[in-house]
């Protein structure tokens, strides 16, 4: 069994993995009326917050870069913001896995940026749970995930339950 920790760099590499498999979870499968379904007038379109986190490993990316720009998008067409969701996330990713210098600290990529993003995949779950398309509730830690797979193609769950 590995008990290393491994360097920070790494395990941000884990937690896009887990944004990747999570969020593949969360939108895969997701009726054509899920895109802009909303609970009321407050809440952002699940279109809306996968437009959100893509804007967020864009932010990622050029934070790491030494850049500093934010761009609110305008959401794409559901499957094209599905495909950008997990573009934004094997860009950032490609960039962690080079020696290239991180301009910012691990901490502050995980505390901003990456964190939004699991919080806004949660959301997008629990969306879907309430608009009567959920997904079934899975053992995470035993989920395969692996360090640099950020794409739609994840494993299939290892454990699921009702």
């Amino acid at each position: 069994m590995n008990q290393s920790a491994g360097t920070g760099r790494e395990l941000l590499r884990h937690a896009v993995a887990t944004i990747a498999y999570r969020g593949g979870k969360a939108l895969r499968g997701a009726p054509e009326s899920f895109a802009m379904f909303r609970v009321g007038d407050a809440t952002r379109a699940p279109v809306k917050l996968v437009a959100h986190v893509g804007d967020l490993f864009d932010w990622a990316l050029l934070m790491a870069q030494g850049k500093t720009a934010w761009k609110d998008s305008e959401p794409l067409p559901w499957d094209q913001e599905v495909r950008r969701f997990f573009h934004t996330l094997a860009a950032f990713d490609a960039y962690l896995a080079t020696n290239e210098p991180l301009h910012v600290t691990v901490e502050k990529l995980f505390q901003g940026p990456v964190a939004d993003a699991l919080t806004h995949v949660g959301q997008i779950a629990m969306l879907r749970r309430v608009a009567g398309a959920p997904t079934r509730s899975e053992n995470f830690a035993m989920a395969e995930i692996v360090v640099g797979r950020t794409g739609a193609d994840q494993t299939a769950p290892r454990r699921e339950f009702d």
